[in-house]
């Protein structure tokens, strides 16, 4: 392999597309150019010093701060989406860029990205409500417009996006949304201690807020601890409920422990605890989205937040408080879950009766950043239209 061959290579598995066509219109236009170009991908663009993930990132951050070159700018925003880069990652790039270049530059990055998002079929950003709780302000995120709504609330640590791999799918037919918990994302900073019975409270208050008589309400890990308690306190709100990756009692010991760690030890102690604990092994190497936004959304979360929402969890009561629940409930559990066991999700399911207990198969803890079609496949069944 020469080093024009060596520059295919890398262009084709860095952008995605052979090099030829790729760069047919720059070799009939200027041969010397088309060859100069082979020779800088068959050189510095080799080095491993970036990964390829990080050359696109900054191709496009580049190009975008540059100005006028947006056919360019779309090649490599399609690059980027090659090597795994986000939709919400790219937007924020753009977000940046309109900081540090200035507006025109950055909404024009903007308008490009979302031209290519388009054309490869990911959807618009969800549409945002801020709403007002009892002692706080939260965002609640919403897709669909029409049909059954269904509410999500999330696992601790994390925030609304940890339901986005699925809220497109199960929005077909249905008005879906999902909140930040008290602690987390744009609820981060509100009034602490608070209790389980405060958290289900709020999970009510949003379902006020955004006139919700009755929904479908799915929680995952904390979420799935918080919408029991909501469950026991107000189950006439309940059109149906789905328990992922929880528990009904309290780890009180560990716990307590990780709330105290996160205090006393900061937040990238808790990074490799956390995310081994949620994902497998293969999906940390990889690292792909999921992954990244996990290990943000912790390394970005306030020590005092954490600490209070586990002092809440290890307060946990609602075992056994289900056992005359009238609404369907589905239990989802993952086949690979170390923390919330299949044995402990089948326990859940055998103290509510009817229930329908699901397991998925090569799924931990992290169900919807890791298997997301899985999840998806499960709810859409057992939601309705």
């Amino acid at each position: 392999m020469d080093r024009f061959e060596r520059g295919e290579h890398e262009f084709e598995q860095l952008i995605g597309v052979p090099a030829e066509p790729g760069l047919d219109r720059i070799k009939a236009s200027s041969p010397d150019v088309h060859a100069t170009m082979l020779e800088t991908f068959a050189g510095p663009m080799t080095h491993p010093e970036l990964s390829r993930q990080s050359r696109e990132l900054a191709s496009v951050a580049v190009i975008a701060a540059l100005g006028g070159a947006d056919g360019k700018l779309a090649t490599h925003v399609r690059g980027a989406l090659h090597q795994g880069v986000g939709a919400d990652e790219l937007r924020a790039l753009a977000e940046h860029v309109a900081v540090y270049a200035g507006f025109p530059r950055g909404l024009t990055a903007l308008e490009v990205i979302d031209r290519v998002l388009t054309d490869a079929g990911i959807s618009q950003p969800a549409r945002l409500h801020r709403v007002r709780l009892n002692d706080h302000e939260t965002v609640v995120a919403q897709r669909g417009e029409a049909g059954p709504a269904v509410l999500l609330s999330h696992s601790l640590g994390l925030d609304w996006r940890m339901w986005e791999p699925v809220m497109d799918r199960l929005a077909v037919g249905r008005r879906v949304f999902a909140y930040d918990i008290r602690g987390h994302g744009s609820a981060a900073g509100s009034p602490t201690p608070f209790t389980m019975d405060q958290a289900g409270d709020d999970l009510i208050g949003v379902m006020d807020a955004l006139g919700l008589d009755q929904a479908h309400v799915a929680g995952l890990s904390f979420g799935g601890g918080i919408a029991q308690t909501a469950a026991v306190a107000h189950p006439d709100r309940f059109a149906s409920l789905t328990l992922q990756a929880t528990t009904d009692f309290a780890f009180t010991e560990a716990f307590e422990n990780r709330g105290r760690s996160g205090e006393a030890d900061g937040m990238q102690a808790q990074v490799v605890p956390t995310l081994t604990r949620w994902f497998t092994g293969p999906a940390l190497a990889t690292n792909d989205w999921g992954v990244r936004y996990a290990r943000e959304r912790i390394l970005r979360f306030l020590p005092q937040d954490w600490a209070a929402a586990w002092h809440a969890f290890k307060d946990l009561n609602v075992q056994g408080r289900l056992s005359d629940f009238k609404a369907p409930v589905l239990v989802l559990a993952g086949e690979l879950d170390a923390s919330t066991t299949p044995e402990i999700m089948s326990g859940i399911a055998k103290a509510i009766p009817g229930s329908t207990y699901v397991e998925l198969p090569g799924t931990p803890h992290m169900q919807t950043l890791e298997q997301p079609g899985l999840v998806a496949d499960a709810l859409d069944t057992f939601l309705p239209r």
